[in-house]
């Protein structure tokens, strides 16, 4: 019996997550609706704590987000490590572990292992193009995991296929780097570096909004923008603005899909990353 789709008549949010934000460089949250094949840009919000995150996923639903960190780590690490094979259980485990602890467990796991394949990797990393969730640096995925996912289950939202909760606020796995590379390939659009943001990536990031706007995707969404957004947006050089809106994009594709678009073969230990 297949899963009904959700409703498209709720809030939606885009994430773009950092587990050490700062005023220089804070959580971006990008809120808007979805009308038909539209997808309208509201507001984007900076979060410069890890409390004002919490802080937002406690706002009354009904609303649907897209977050990108990963909410599962792979499950041949889990078994190598003999950690809990329950989601929450392991989440439990997690979070009690330090920083220095994951990086040191997860250093000695890949130093065991031969070149080319240190990491072990989830089943949804091969088509999103992501990062392992082990990761601990460049970027630093593992700490994102640690420092978003207890404060998603404490904040007692929804995560659909791995732990029930309000079903008025539901969160999903975003990757935005997923959609960037379909409609601009492997072009660079952003840096935090100021040496390294050049004319180039400028005009990636117009590009990109311009398949944006003209829904180009596979995801069959077109981006409306005001003309201040579309600016702000494009000379954003960080791309963390427009990291959010791209995960805002992944939001309302998914609750246009039959179980939030995640697949009936879903690791209930991994997760998924959204349209992967």
């Amino acid at each position: 019996m297949p899963h009904p789709a959700p409703p498209t008549d709720r809030l939606l949010l885009g994430v773009d997550f950092s587990s050490a934000p700062r005023a220089a460089k804070p959580i971006v949250a990008a809120w808007g609706r979805r009308v038909g094949a539209v997808v309208r840009l509201d507001t984007i919000e900076t979060l410069p704590r890890l409390d004002d995150f919490s802080a937002l996923l406690q706002r009354p639903g009904p609303w649907a987000g897209a977050f990108d960190l990963p909410f599962g780590l792979p499950r041949e690490l889990v078994l190598a490590l003999g950690w809990p094979t329950d989601w929450a259980a392991l989440m439990r485990h997690y979070a009690a572990l330090s920083r220095e602890e994951i990086r040191a467990t997860f250093q000695a796991f890949c130093d065991a292992r031969p070149a080319g394949g240190k990491f072990a990797h989830r089943a949804c990393d091969v088509p999103a193009g992501s990062s392992p969730s082990m990761k601990w640096v460049n970027p630093p995925v593992a700490y994102m995991l640690h420092a978003g996912v207890p404060r998603l289950i404490e904040a007692g939202v929804d995560l659909p296929g791995l732990h029930a909760g309000d079903p008025a606020r539901v969160a999903l796995e975003a990757y935005p780097g997923l959609l960037a590379r379909e409609l601009i390939g492997a072009r660079s659009y952003k840096s935090d570096e100021r040496a390294k943001q050049t004319p180039e990536r400028l005009i990636a990031r117009k590009d990109l909004l311009a398949a944006l706007e003209q829904g180009r995707s596979r995801l069959g969404l077109r981006l409306k923008l005001s003309p201040a957004q579309h600016e702000a947006l494009a000379e954003d050089a960080s791309g963390d603005r427009l990291d959010a809106v791209l995960c805002l994009l992944q939001a309302a594709w998914a609750v246009g899909q039959p179980g939030w678009g995640l697949p009936a073969t879903m690791d209930p230990l991994e997760g998924w990353i959204l349209s992967a």
